[in-house]
C-alpha cells in the first residue's frame, strides 16, 4: 500500500515508463515504416538504366530516417514532375515518390496514435 507522501514518486515512475514505452514503439515503427517506404518506392520507380531504381537509401539523421537515392539523386525531381526536352517538348511526370510518401505518413500516424493509446 502506497501512502500518500509516496504517491507522487509512483505516478513519476508509472509515467517514465509509459514515455519510455511509447518511444521505444515510436523508434520502432519509425524504423519499419522507413524500410517499408524504401521498398515501395524502389518497386515503383521507373527501371530504364536500374541504377536510378537500386539507388534508394535509408540515412539515419540524429532521431530521423532519411530516404533518399544516393545514386541518382538529381533525377527524383525530374521523374517525379517531368521536365522539357531539348526539342522543347514535355516529358510526362512519373510519380512514384508522392503516393507512397503519403501512405507512409498514413501508417506512421495510425502506429504512433495505436503506441500512445497502448
Amino acid at each position: 500500500m502506497t501512502k500518500i507522501k509516496g504517491i507522487a514518486g509512483e505516478i513519476e515512475k508509472a509515467l517514465k515508463a509509459y514515455a519510455y514505452d511509447v518511444a521505444e514503439d515510436i523508434n520502432i515503427a519509425k524504423n519499419e515504416v522507413s524500410k517499408e517506404f524504401k521498398s515501395d518506392v524502389t518497386k515503383d520507380s521507373p527501371e530504364q538504366t536500374g541504377s536510378y531504381q537500386k539507388g534508394w537509401r535509408i540515412k539515419k539523421f540524429k532521431k530521423s530516417n532519411i530516404i533518399y537515392n544516393k545514386t541518382d539523386y538529381q533525377l527524383t525531381h525530374l521523374l517525379e514532375h517531368g521536365h522539357i526536352n531539348k526539342d522543347g517538348g514535355r516529358t510526362s511526370p512519373r510519380i512514384h515518390i508522392r503516393p507512397n510518401e503519403e501512405k507512409a505518413v498514413k501508417d506512421f500516424l495510425k502506429r504512433v496514435k495505436k503506441a500512445v493509446k497502448e
